[in-house]
Order: C-alpha cells, then sequence, then structure tokens
C-alpha cells in the first residue's frame, strides 16, 4: 500500500463559487431572520439542537446549511417558508461541492463519506469529526512547518464539511475512543478547550454515535501503538486507516484490518461506558 506524504499543496481547484455564494447567501438570511427575533446564536442554537460555534459556522458560509436546519430555522423564526424551501438548493450545491482535502487525505475522505461505520481511536486530538472550528484552526495553526493564513482556512472549511455526515439520512453509526490526556490539555487555552468538550457532550447524545472515553488511571491500554480508524462501506470489505506525522495510509489487506479491529474491541473494554464517559465530560466542563 502506497504512503502518501501531506506537500503542503492545494489540491483540486476551489468549490464553485456559486456555491460559496449560496452558503454565504443562506448564512445571511439565517443571521438576518435572528437578530430580527432578538436571539443570540446561543438562544437560537439551543433551541434547534446546534452548538452557538456551529450557528456561527452557518452563518459565516463555513458550514452547510443542512434542509433539516433551515426548516426548524423557518418554523422558529416565522420566515414563511423561505429558508425551507432553500433547502432543495442546499441539497443540489452539496451534490456537485468539492472540498479541498489535500491529495494524500482525498481518497480516505471519499471512503469516509460513503461508510455506514465509522470507529475512532484517538490518543493525539479530538476526531476530525468532532472538532469545532476555533478547535480544528488551532489544529491547522500548530502545524510545522506552518501553513499559510488561506491554507488554514481551506484546512478548516474542508474539516467543517466532513462533518455534514453526521446530519444526512441514514446517518453512519459512528464509535470513538477518545484518550483522556486529550480532553483534559487545555489545547489553544481554556475557551477553545471548553467549547470542545461541549461539543463531544453534544454529539455523545445522538442516537447514532457513541463516545468512550480511555481514562488515564486504567492499568490495561491496547492502543499504545497510536491512532487509527475503521470504516466499512456497504458491500465492501472492512479497511482501516492510520495517519501520523503528516504520513498517511490506507489498509485493505484483511489480516491487517483484522488486527486492528481486534484491538479496538480490547480498547473499547478498557475504556470507560458511553455513559460514564459522558458523565466524565460533563465534570470536566463543571470544573
Amino acid at each position: 500500500m502506497t504512503v502518501r506524504r501531506d506537500t503542503g499543496g492545494s489540491g483540486d481547484p476551489a468549490d464553485p463559487e456559486e456555491v460559496a455564494d449560496l452558503f454565504r447567501a443562506i448564512g445571511r438570511m439565517v443571521k438576518a431572520a435572528r437578530e430580527g427575533a432578538g436571539m443570540s446564536q446561543r438562544e437560537l442554537g439551543i433551541a434547534v439542537g446546534y452548538s452557538e460555534e456551529q450557528i456561527s459556522s452557518v452563518e459565516r458560509g463555513r458550514r452547510t446549511p443542512q434542509p433539516e436546519f433551515l426548516v426548524a430555522v423557518d418554523e422558529l423564526l416565522g420566515c414563511g417558508g423561505l429558508l425551507a424551501l432553500l433547502g432543495e438548493d442546499v441539497e443540489r450545491a452539496k451534490a456537485r461541492r468539492r472540498v479541498r482535502h489535500p491529495e494524500w487525505f482525498r481518497h480516505y475522505a471519499e471512503l469516509e463519506r460513503d461508510a455506514v461505520e465509522l470507529c475512532y481511536f484517538a490518543n493525539q486530538a479530538v476526531p476530525g469529526l468532532f472538532q469545532t472550528e476555533n478547535y480544528a484552526r488551532a489544529v491547522f495553526t500548530s502545524r510545522q512547518p506552518l501553513f499559510d493564513e488561506e491554507m488554514i482556512e481551506q484546512r478548516v472549511t474542508a474539516r467543517l464539511a466532513r462533518q455534514d455526515l453526521l446530519a444526512k439520512w441514514p446517518p453512519p453509526t459512528v464509535s470513538a475512543i477518545v484518550q483522556e490526556s486529550v480532553l483534559r490539555q487545555s489545547f489553544a487555552g481554556r475557551a477553545v478547550q471548553q467549547e470542545q468538550l461541549e461539543r463531544l457532550a453534544q454529539v455523545s447524545r445522538l442516537r447514532h454515535v457513541e463516545v468512550q472515553v480511555m481514562p488515564m488511571v486504567s492499568e490495561d491500554h491496547a492502543g499504545m501503538g497510536g491512532p487509527f480508524t475503521l470504516l466499512e462501506i456497504k458491500g465492501r470489505p472492512r479497511m482501516a486507516y492510520l495517519e501520523v506525522q503528516h504520513i498517511s495510509r490506507l489498509i485493505a489487506d484483511p489480516e491487517d484490518v483484522r488486527v486492528l479491529a481486534a484491538k479496538y474491541g480490547s480498547i473499547r473494554g478498557q475504556a470507560l461506558t458511553t455513559r460514564d464517559s459522558l458523565r466524565l465530560i460533563e465534570k470536566m466542563l463543571g470544573d
């Protein structure tokens, strides 16, 4: 299997400008409706099941405005069906939108989008699928060699776009085990850490998502070899994905995948249950 390296290139040309313009225009409409109703981003987020950071991302055109979200906002703010009608335009735009993933990551991103099951073990950073905009920006800003500002924004936008798969129907089954030390580290500052913990608590309450924390006090740990991802696409054998120090590898060999799947099962058994993990995250938020 070929090892791919991140050269920092820009990859494919940018998304069609009309798609970006559409998302920005919808974002401005959402913002105008929200402000007209005298609501803050946080208040609107609570009402429709989004975080304040997600509402901000939609209003700035960074995050795809999901049709269900537009319907909910339309009904809540009394937009007379105007926002709801834009859902079809969004679906068409999503079908032709091209995200600027780096070349070495593009194949995996396509597979991830089609997966019916995804399993993440993360001991370095919160999985990209769950990252807030500010956390993701901090990840790319701290990267060495340094990215320029344009590249950072491209990567942040692409990472947020990946998260659309959590809202599609039917959604994939998602399981994630995150090292406790990752959650306790004040990466990019306390405010970013708190926002990220809130996001993690939010996604862990989704019916199709299970989040477990590997506690630092555990004396057993089957994942000392590093982070990895398992993904399964309907009608195809299970695959695995490894990424470390800007080097990525997609694994299709059945025996190699079997070994990683067995490791994941062991790690899952050693981690806190989903309920206890959520309690720990909530306690960390309280602290």
